[in-house]
């Protein structure tokens, strides 16, 4: 039995202990991590707490194994993230999103401005907190672990014997990050009772809203009544109709059904099935008569309609209009969905793997564009390893780059963390354009990122173990945890009041806009259980993106300024 001594006893480095090590920290912290306390459960971060436990009690790793670990772990769910929020993140600059995303800015420079305020009143260099010790305190308050990465990195990146620090900084997180998430649900209620908001009030807002502004594909039935158009030809009808829209099929008076093509003309009393945005639905009922309920898919004919999913890499960034799919094939597509979004079929949209998109026509002409553009799951299933190295790769090659900026002493590099996200997110936003395959499915994503997480966890909460109760357990670390306190909720506070009070934003988006800019997903399933619908989902996935980004950079730029 010597030998399973060896193994688990406190203080053996070897690397099989220290796989064991791993191994059990990461499955006993994800497990720990799924109780609840009054609806709130810390997620996979119980990870760091299991490894500061043991920690604690002289479990350690072997260094060399614990450093490759922990980087290797930081760069893996870094880069996952942006392959994840590099499709969204330049979308949400656009008009729908500004204001929400320049709230999640101002709440990220309010953070800034309220630590370095406590920072400075309690003494400065002098005082019994240290500006790395804050930097971890406010990664921990704004339950940012990308951002306390960035910031351990850029420490040893400008003096490396600085190890000691970047574990200080690891304390300050775990102080804060409890209270942190506790936080924000805290200050979703008091908005709550501030402006005596009416939950219900606010989602039967929300729905019509989203009735009234639906943007997404949709699909009507209009009957030809209007004699200005008929014997109009289709392309004459798209060059006096301002307006995306596609015709997907028409049912001639005497029950034949047709794939429309550019030369087809108009007759009285066809009936015609369009493709457009709901908000265009009455410019097509004034211009070519009434709507019709109908039902095409009971249709007897030739005619059908069918999904086709895109997963031949030769067609990754293609546009739709290059495949001729009327001319060649004799079908009409009518939307594209990607990422379980409906995006309509114009010529100039570009696929990407994975898209699934939606064609009419008749079935052998559906089955021969099905074989040209792949229509294999299989094919989906296979993880995309070289893009996903070949963006580390690049990553690290930016993230190694001086950036020299007047004031700072070093220059500063986007280091481990700062390179990959950005690589990661220009690849996912603009690889299809290059003919990158940059799909990956959500699970194998997820994974990465879980794993990578989950090592990097580990690693910090295992190297600050040792020194974590001397130092938080007193009175320094009860002003850590009050100090983190203040850094989470003061912003919330007043982001909160402004978007409700000035924009009237409504209840619902300010809590995804909270949660994503805080970058928290335990905050996130309290807001879609008060909404109960995905409304506080989509401010938290328009935020997400820029703020991710600037937490990293704003991590590493408070070190270079003022350490």
């Amino acid at each position: 039995m010597e030998w399973l001594i060896d193994l688990l006893r406190p203080g053996s480095d070897t690397l099989a202990s220290t796989i064991l090590l791993y191994s059990f920290v990461i499955f006993s912290g994800i497990y720990l991590g799924k109780i609840k306390i009054f609806g709130v459960s810390l997620g996979v971060t119980f990870v760091l707490f299991v490894g500061i436990l043991l920690g604690h009690f002289g479990y350690m790793a072997e260094p060399g194994t614990l450093h490759f670990l922990r980087e290797f772990g930081l760069i893996l769910f870094i880069f996952s993230i942006g392959m994840q929020v590099g499709p969204g993140f330049f979308s949400s600059f656009k008009e729908g999103g500004i204001r929400l995303n320049l709230l999640a800015l101002t709440g990220i420079a309010l953070n800034v401005v309220v630590m370095l305020a406590i920072y400075f009143i309690q003494g400065g260099s002098e005082g019994m907190t240290s500006l790395a010790q804050m930097v971890g305190v406010l990664s921990g308050a704004v339950t940012n672990t990308p951002g306390l990465g960035a910031a351990q990195q850029t420490v040893l990146q400008v003096n490396q014997s600085a190890y000691n620090i970047s574990q200080e900084m690891s304390m300050g997180y775990a102080a804060a990050y409890p209270l942190g998430v506790v936080g924000i649900i805290i200050v979703m209620i008091i908005i709550k009772k501030i402006f005596r908001i009416n939950v219900d009030k606010e989602i039967e807002e929300i729905e019509n809203h989203n009735k009234e502004s639906q943007l997404a594909p949709h699909m009507v039935t209009f009957r030809v009544t209007n004699d200005l158009i008929i014997g109009l030809s289709i392309q004459k009808l798209h060059t006096l109709i301002n307006a995306n829209f596609v015709i997907s099929r028409i049912e001639k008076p005497g029950g034949k059904v047709i794939i429309p093509t550019a030369n087809d003309l108009m007759e009285k009393d066809d009936l015609i099935l369009i493709v457009c945005s709901l908000q265009d639905e009455e410019i097509f009922h004034r211009f070519i008569g009434p709507k019709e309920e109908k039902k095409w898919e009971m249709v007897q004919g030739p005619v059908v309609s069918r999904r086709i999913l895109v997963t031949k890499t030769e067609y990754n960034g293609a546009r739709l209009g290059s495949l001729r799919l009327r001319m060649g094939y004799k079908l009409n597509v009518t939307r594209v969905n990607r990422a379980g979004v409906d995006l309509l079929a114009t010529p100039g949209l570009r696929l990407q793997m994975g898209d699934r998109i939606t064609v009419v026509g008749k079935l052998e002409d559906i089955e021969r564009l099905a074989s040209r553009l792949g229509n294999s799951m299989k094919r989906l299933n296979e993880p995309n390893l070289v893009t996903m190295f070949i963006g580390i790769f690049l990553g690290i090659l930016v993230g190694s780059i001086p950036l020299q900026f007047p004031g700072m002493s070093v220059p500063m590099k986007l280091g481990l963390a700062g390179g990959p996200l950005v690589v990661a997110i220009l690849l996912s936003a603009y690889g299809p354009k290059i003919h990158l395959v940059t799909y990956t499915n959500s699970s194998a994503n997820l994974l990465l990122r879980e794993i990578g997480i989950c090592l990097f966890l580990a690693s910090v909460g295992i190297a600050a173990g040792k020194d974590f109760a001397a130092t938080v357990f007193n009175a320094r670390g009860a002003m850590w945890v009050f100090y983190g306190f203040l850094i989470t909720t003061i912003p919330l506070l007043v982001i909160g009041i402004v978007a409700r009070w000035k924009y009237k934003i409504n209840y619902l988006t300010i809590l995804g806009l909270m949660s994503g800019g805080y970058t928290d997903p335990p905050a996130l399933a309290y807001g879609n259980k008060v909404a109960n619908n995905d409304s506080p989902a989509v401010a938290y996935s328009t935020v997400y993106p820029l703020t991710m980004f600037m937490r990293v950079i704003v991590a590493q730029i408070l070190i270079l300024c003022f350490l």
